[in-house]
């Protein structure tokens, strides 16, 4: 570093098709660190996915601190001091977003869709800004869901191009991007 040259937080984008290993990827990045805060985005809405998030927590190490939330996060890392921060996942974290507010999806204009776009966005900005100016690094993991055929229903073709497009925001602004598959990460950038 130069003098004078402000060092900046590292951003890293683990994306993948579900079940392709990106989580395990993801925390074995972090594998040697015991100063992580992991945030975790899911919540418990049936027994299936309390199974899958108890998966998750008996699976990564158990000295990481762990934050369960899924908006304003900019604000929560504030009051964390970890240097490393995994959030899994940024998926799960739109979709809670999306379903915060009663909406009906099958009637929705597409100002109606780019204003929800635009608020998923923010909050996304606004916690990459902040991992940024406290000169901390951050693991975010999603998933790709573009690859299967266009949903039949409007609510899946919102979700999906949304995804699609906060992935694509999140890869520009990311200083690594890997694509898992099949437990194999491929690094994209």
């Amino acid at each position: 570093m130069f003098k004078g040259e402000v060092e900046m937080g590292k951003i890293t984008l683990v994306t993948g098709g579900s079940r392709g290993g990106k989580s395990k990827y993801a925390e074995n990045l972090l594998k040697d660190k015991d100063d992580v805060l992991y945030i975790a985005t899911a919540i418990v809405t049936d027994s299936e996915m309390e199974d899958r998030i108890k998966t998750h927590r008996e699976r990564r190490n158990q000295k990481w601190k762990t934050y369960e939330g899924y908006k304003d996060l900019h604000k929560v890392i504030e009051e964390y001091e970890e240097k490393d921060i995994m959030l899994d996942c940024v998926t799960i974290m739109m979709t809670n977003l999306m379903f915060e507010e009663n909406r009906d999806f099958d009637n929705m204009t597409k100002e109606d869709i780019d204003s929800m776009f635009l608020k998923i966005q923010q909050q996304v900005e606004a916690l990459i800004l902040k991992v940024r100016e406290l000169n901390r690094n951050l693991v975010l993991v999603t998933n790709e869901v573009g690859y299967g055929l266009v949903p039949e229903y409007k609510l899946g073709r919102i979700y999906r191009d949304i995804a699609g497009s906060i992935n694509q925001y999140i890869g520009s602004l990311s200083d690594e991007v890997y694509l898992v598959a099949c437990g194999f990460p491929l690094k994209l950038k």
